[in-house]
């Protein structure tokens, strides 16, 4: 058939393709408004982590910061994409339906039934400059007037969304408390080390002192003892991050790397005290004799003695960071009762309905004039 042909077919047939659209378009408009179950939606908005929490473990480790940090998550404590992750998680739905009692609402068997529900109804989005949208999908009963309390449904859906946000601030808090803590277990054996070492130092100090009298050492040799304790204490909270690290991360990791680099050349800058060098007044080894072995009891009380207050400050910092209960997510809008539905949309989805029916109800009429237009043909042949 030709485009002329098709046109001729609709003309004659306009009464009752209109008929038939209008028809449908009121029957998809009754449906939608009366029986379809309606769906309601409370975004809330997340504001992404603080700049200064969002520096790489790699960058934080090689600009000086310290290994406790790294560990309870200030330096990287989980951009906008892993609280995207944790709020798809099973853990954050399971959340949200004890504390909501969606198991009636879903009519669910069993919670893991309702977490896949949940899931499938949650909506996420992320923007460029790191900000998280969320809302979940709530929708009435069918013949919502008769059956449902739309009321109640758009409250349900703003405690939905709000419970989200304390599922993911609640599981972001264990996070951060699990690492302080691990943290902190780790120093604490360290620290109960170091503090045997120091008493041995201190009194294998004492009783050289009480044999030989005392001896005063020399001022510059005392300049460069501190120098060396505050350089073996550096080292030795370097070696503390390299063994934190290593059972984590590849053998190959650009950290550790780093690390062991910064270890190799504060090992050789402290070996220039014992040997003698150009850049120091004094060397350990041109002490005299008693003064020598003053020096290295004096040397040894005084690493110790850095290297146990070192720990000591990071250990009740981990202590801390581990037992406080302070939020970790900034909401820029709390999710409040919506006004409007989300769907359906009864002017946009009738409009949409009446065209298809109008283009089918026309290419039935012009399939069945092509139909008799053969028939006749073949007829007449």
């Amino acid at each position: 058939m030709t485009l002329h042909d098709i046109i001729h077919v609709l003309i004659i047939n306009w009464k009752t393709i209109i008929k038939l659209t209008i028809g449908t378009g009121l029957v998809i408009c009754v449906y939608l408004f009366f029986i379809s179950p309606k769906t309601y939606t409370a975004p809330v908005t997340i504001l992404p982590p603080a700049e200064s929490d969002q520096m790489s473990g790699l960058g934080s480790l090689l600009s000086g910061a310290n290994v406790g940090d790294f560990l309870t998550g200030k330096l990287a404590p989980g951009n906008s994409q892993l609280f995207m992750e944790i709020l798809k998680s099973r853990t954050a739905a399971e959340y949200v339906i004890r504390k909501n009692n969606l198991l009636e609402y879903y009519t669910a068997d069993n919670i893991d039934e309702a977490s896949k529900e949940l899931r499938e109804n949650l909506n996420l989005d992320l923007s460029k400059e790191g900000i998280i949208r969320l809302s979940v999908n709530i929708s009435t009963n069918p013949l919502p007037m008769i059956f449902s309390d739309e009321d109640s449904i758009k409250q349900l859906s703003s405690n939905v969304s709000n419970s989200y946000v304390e599922a993911l601030d609640k599981i972001n808090r264990e996070k951060v408390s699990y690492r302080a803590k691990r943290a902190r277990e780790f120093i604490e054996q360290q620290l109960t080390l170091t503090k045997t070492e120091l008493d041995s130092a201190e009194i294998r100090l004492m009783r050289f002192q009480k044999m030989n009298k005392t001896i005063s050492l020399p001022e510059q040799l005392t300049s460069a003892i501190e120098s060396a304790a505050k350089l073996k204490a550096e080292i030795v909270n370097t070696e503390i991050e390299i063994g934190l690290l290593e059972p984590n991360l590849r053998p190959d990791n650009q950290v550790l790397v780093a690390l062991r680099k910064k270890l190799s050349e504060l090992q050789k800058e402290y070996k220039k005290f014992d040997i003698g060098a150009d850049d120091y007044l004094v060397a350990f080894s041109e002490a005299p004799e008693l003064g020598m072995e003053l020096a290295k009891l004096l040397r040894e009380v005084k690493i110790q003695n850095e290297v146990y207050l070192l720990l000591q400050q990071q250990y009740y910092k981990e202590k801390i960071q581990e037992n406080r209960d302070v939020p970790t997510i900034d909401i820029l809008d709390e999710a409040i009762p919506p006004l409007k539905k989300e769907s359906p949309r009864v002017v946009f989805s009738t409009i949409i309905g009446s065209i298809f029916a109008f283009l089918l109800v026309s290419l039935f009429f012009v399939a069945k004039e092509k139909k008799l237009t053969v028939f006749n043909i073949d007829k007449k042949v």
